[in-house]
């Protein structure tokens, strides 16, 4: 028996919950997945999972044997990807799940730039906003906006993307044009962008000098994808507050205006995030650092489009 194959296996039938999506994840037989952990129970001489026809149970033993097991797994993938990151290009799949918004505007846009870089990985996107099983889906990392709150996912920063308020023509000849932010609570209308996660819409921020303003908009719809909050925008439902470059085109096609210019809002942080259970990969570091330079990128082109619309 190859105990530290079996280690594994069993480690990741304890995440996924049992041994068909165990097997899936590890691209093997699930036969193999079940010899493997009955030799190991076998080599150790212990009970490690009681088995039913719908789930897999760990034991007292099976708990203890798994927290040192994938402690001593991180920490050998962690020592075999130090000593080959300076030697070899990061390879094999790379499974990260993003915003439709994100991936339409900002990934997509720049993949045969990470491709040229990085040839030898295989990008997987999945499109959605959604709460991911990292384990049982086989997703290495997401990349998602604002402040992470999950303890359980590790977080790196990867940078901000600075916002500003929008409106269409149609909208400001119905309404005119706000002067100030308090006035999307009482003679404006804004988009309101839904968090999903938290059931209610959110706030919009404002900022000018040391003054600071959070706003309960008035709004019509709510909506809980970028893309649908900024075309919701351009047909004159509402006010918006939204990434420069999502809405880049709508601007030089006159779709939409900046309003309230004098007035800032919160940056959106963005991070990558990946469960604890998951050392960083060579392939995610590569794709973090990318993920910065993009958004670098974007504050340079940002910074730009302020000086020709000053100029």
């Amino acid at each position: 028996m190859d105990q530290l194959s079996a280690m594994r296996v069993f480690v990741r039938v304890v995440e996924t919950g049992n041994f068909t999506r165990a097997a899936a994840t590890l691209s093997m037989p699930k036969t193999t997945v079940t010899n493997l952990v009955q030799s190991l129970e076998a080599h150790l001489r212990t009970t490690l999972l009681n088995r039913t026809t719908r789930r897999v149970m760990v034991t007292t033993d099976g708990a203890l044997y798994y927290e040192r097991a994938q402690q001593l797994i991180s920490e050998l993938d962690e020592l075999d990807g130090s000593l080959s990151n300076s030697q070899t290009q990061p390879s094999g799949r790379l499974r990260v799940e993003m915003a439709a918004a994100f991936a339409e505007a900002l990934v997509i846009p720049n993949m045969c730039d990470f491709h040229n870089r990085y040839p030898q990985i295989k990008l997987d996107i999945g499109v959605g906003d959604r709460l991911v099983d990292y384990i049982a889906e086989n997703v290495d990392c997401a990349l998602r906006a604002g402040t992470p709150t999950d303890q359980s996912l590790i977080a790196r920063k990867v940078g901000e993307i600075g916002m500003q308020t929008y409106a269409a023509p149609l909208y400001l000849r119905n309404f005119g044009a706000p002067a100030h932010p308090q006035d999307l609570e009482k003679d404006h209308f804004s988009v309101g962008y839904l968090n999903a996660k938290a059931g209610r819409v959110m706030s919009l921020e404002f900022r000018k000098g040391e003054e600071t303003i959070e706003i309960d908009p008035r709004y019509v719809v709510s909506i809980n994808d970028a893309r649908l909050y900024v075309n919701a925008a351009i047909a004159g439902m509402g006010i918006a507050q939204s990434p420069r470059f999502m809405v880049r085109d709508a601007l030089d096609k006159g779709e939409l205006v900046e309003v309230l210019p004098e007035w800032h809002c919160e940056s959106l942080p963005l991070y990558i995030v990946y469960p604890q259970t998951r050392h960083l990969s060579n392939k995610v570091r590569v794709f973090v650092d990318w993920m910065a330079k993009l958004v670098q990128n974007l504050k340079v082109e940002d910074n730009r489009d302020q000086i020709r619309k000053v100029g």
